[in-house]
């Protein structure tokens, strides 16, 4: 891709294959914590865990709060952290060719400790964006703009790799390009928000083929 000189990549959905987890916890945590939602698990993908529980949790009492949050640390503690097909080997290609690349994640820190002892994601990339630097998530771009401004580049000259309909929406608003994975969402869903291109994962994939 001409003038493409950073590449920035969500983590959940597209570095690990976690997503299928964390719908079986928010499936479980919206019943029981009484939101009243269909389908909840999906509404809240790619958003921080402050904007959930400022959105969706309200109505629950500060201990019901606290509750939540500790299941959901318990439950982070013991998740599998498998890659995305690919994913590692095509970041480290691209770095490889001089790109500088960002990883930029609605998850918190003591999640991102959790995958940094398994795939030294903190070694890997050359930043890294988490819930705990920015005031707004997705769907907001502070985000990836915050990612752009650290390691020196213009948002124009920056691709973005997201699975969730809030991370796309963050990166277009940033105003970069935005290749979508459909990991999570189905691909029709990906292609309807007007990504670049939609890929199942990193296998057999490169930016020069577009």
């Amino acid at each position: 891709m001409k003038n493409i000189t950073c590449a920035l990549f969500d983590m959940d959905g597209v570095m690990i294959d976690t997503e299928p987890q964390y719908d079986k916890f928010w499936r479980q945590a919206g019943k029981e914590y009484r939101t009243g939602i269909d389908n909840f698990e999906k509404i809240i993908k790619g958003t921080t865990l402050p904007n959930i529980l400022a959105k969706y949790f309200t109505h629950l009492s500060d201990e019901e709060r606290k509750s939540l949050i500790k299941s959901l640390d318990e439950f982070e503690l013991n998740m599998t952290f498998d890659e995305i097909p690919g994913s590692v080997d095509f970041v480290k290609k691209l770095k490889g060719e001089g790109l500088k690349v960002g990883l930029v994640t609605s998850s918190t820190d003591s999640k991102l400790l959790c995958v940094n002892r398994k795939l030294h994601f903190d070694k890997l990339f050359d930043t890294v964006v988490s819930a705990t630097n920015v005031t707004q998530g997705k769907p907001n771009p502070e985000c990836y703009l915050l990612a752009a401004q650290r390691l020196g580049v213009s948002p124009k000259n920056c691709v973005v790799f997201e699975d969730s309909f809030a991370g796309i929406d963050a990166g277009k608003s940033a105003g970069m390009t935005v290749i979508g994975l459909y990991t999570t969402h189905p691909k029709d869903d990906i292609e309807a928000k007007q990504v670049l291109k939609a890929i199942p994962d990193f296998t057999d994939f490169n930016l020069s083929s577009i």
